[in-house]
């Protein structure tokens, strides 16, 4: 069976799902939801994706994304990767958390569009049985709603974009949803690869098949991530009067360059490994270890600490091309 469809470019809207590994719950505790959702915020930092909407559920999650550079893949990498990495860690487990690989709808940015996606995944308590009938739908802590709604301001992000609507309008809306018969079009929003009008299909059924920026998984970064690496790389040299050469010269281990290399893995999702070559550290292992031992350093624990649990290299990232298409 043929791989589903990955596409992305500047600007794309994305409705994701991910699964537990055999049904099995991804989240066992508030403590579980909680680090997927900050992990969720450093993913967001990272790329500069920024979020419409999402729902934590036992088993699996929905969320919906914008990409403003075309960084899906790496993204999701680097997101879930680090999320089953700290769960396994928590729990003491090891192996796969999710059951294959999430599924990504292309959705049309245009205002009903994007609106029926956000209900759809603002009402997936009530489908998997998570509230009473009688529950509001803002007693699902676990939401994007309770803060588009204004209810829960204590767990507010900087990354969840604010409804375009009065949250009046919003909850109205929802409820009128949830008493009435499940919509016939939310049958497009579970099945095929792309949610819109006839038009926005159009235009991006004629970009493939013209092959427009049709890539595979490569052995370099995007061209997005690439250039935020290139441009953090030359603002560390100026800031320490370096040249490139400079770089090169300095030892492997120089705290400098260690501090730069942190930086890099903090705001990109570029791995170890290229960073090591990047920034002449040596081999991947000593880059490792230069990392962790000033990550020890700036939280004040000894020189014996573990390793940190955030150090998960993600995978090599696809092509340069700035409208990517994926069959991963």
């Amino acid at each position: 069976m043929p791989r589903l469809l990955r596409i992305d470019f500047p600007g794309a809207v994305h409705h994701l799902v991910n699964r537990g590994n055999r049904g099995e719950p991804i989240f066992r505790d508030d403590a579980d939801r909680a680090a997927f959702l900050a992990a969720l915020g450093e993913v967001c930092g990272k790329t500069g994706w920024r979020v419409y909407a999402y729902v934590l559920l036992p088993d699996h999650f929905h969320v919906v994304l914008t990409t403003p550079q075309p960084n899906l893949v790496a993204g999701m990498k680097w997101w879930l990767g680090t999320y089953t990495n700290r769960f396994n860690r928590r729990h003491r487990l090891s192996g796969h958390l999710f059951g294959g690989r999430y599924r990504a709808l292309l959705v049309d940015p245009d205002g009903y569009y994007l609106a029926t996606v956000c209900d759809y995944v603002h009402l997936n308590p009530i489908r998997a049985g998570c509230l009473r009938t009688d529950q509001p739908l803002t007693d699902h802590r676990w939401s994007s709603l309770p803060q588009l709604l204004g209810v829960d301001v204590e767990d507010s992000f900087a990354w969840l974009i604010p409804a375009r609507e009065s949250p009046r309008e919003l909850a109205d809306r929802l409820e009128a949803l949830r008493r009435g018969r499940p919509p016939e079009v939310w049958r497009r929003i579970r099945r095929g690869w792309c949610f819109g009008s006839a038009g926005f299909r159009s235009e991006i059924a004629g970009r493939l098949g013209q092959g427009v920026g049709l890539t595979h998984h490569g052995d370099l970064p995007p061209e997005a991530v690439m250039t935020k690496a290139e441009d953090l790389i030359r603002a560390g040299l100026a800031e320490l009067g370096w040249t490139e050469s400079d770089l090169a010269a300095r030892p492997k281990m120089d705290e400098a360059k260690a501090r730069l290399a942190l930086r890099l893995r903090r705001e990109t999702t570029l791995g170890l490994a290229w960073i090591a070559r990047r920034l002449h550290l040596g081999s991947i292992h000593t880059a490792r270890n230069v990392l962790a031992r000033l990550r020890r350093e700036e939280s004040g624990i000894g020189a014996a600490a573990t390793r940190p649990s955030d150090d998960s290299t993600p995978a090599p990232a696809a092509g340069n091309l700035t409208f990517d298409v994926r069959w991963d």
